[in-house]
């Protein structure tokens, strides 16, 4: 059975190194634009819940404002601590100048 995309944003709502916190499904995700590429990880930072979005955003890394933890946004992978967890990530498409993400199964 095939997960299902959902229009979650506009190309024109997120400009190029901008993150954007989106509500799927009762998730909070964290949409971001790396030079035209976007990218969706879970924005809830896995070490006491910072909201990523809220934080900076330097090349590929998404930084918590709380404590500094950064995460990539391709792998979800954390890149420096405190966090030790990986959020999760999230499929990502765009069609015509519709953001598509996948929810999780």
């Amino acid at each position: 059975m095939s997960a299902d995309f959902v229009k979650v944003a506009e190309t024109k709502d997120i400009q190029s190194s901008t993150m954007k916190a989106i509500d799927l499904a009762g998730e909070r995700v964290c949409i971001v634009n790396v030079e035209g590429n976007y990218y969706a990880i879970g924005n809830v930072c896995t070490h006491v819940g910072g909201p990523l979005n809220e934080g900076t955003l330097e090349g590929y890394d998404v930084e918590c404002p709380w404590h500094g933890s950064k995460f990539d946004v391709r792998t979800g992978e954390p890149t420096k601590p405190p966090a030790r967890q990986a959020v999760p990530t999230y499929e990502v498409k765009v069609e015509d100048n519709n953001i598509l993400v996948r929810k999780q199964q």
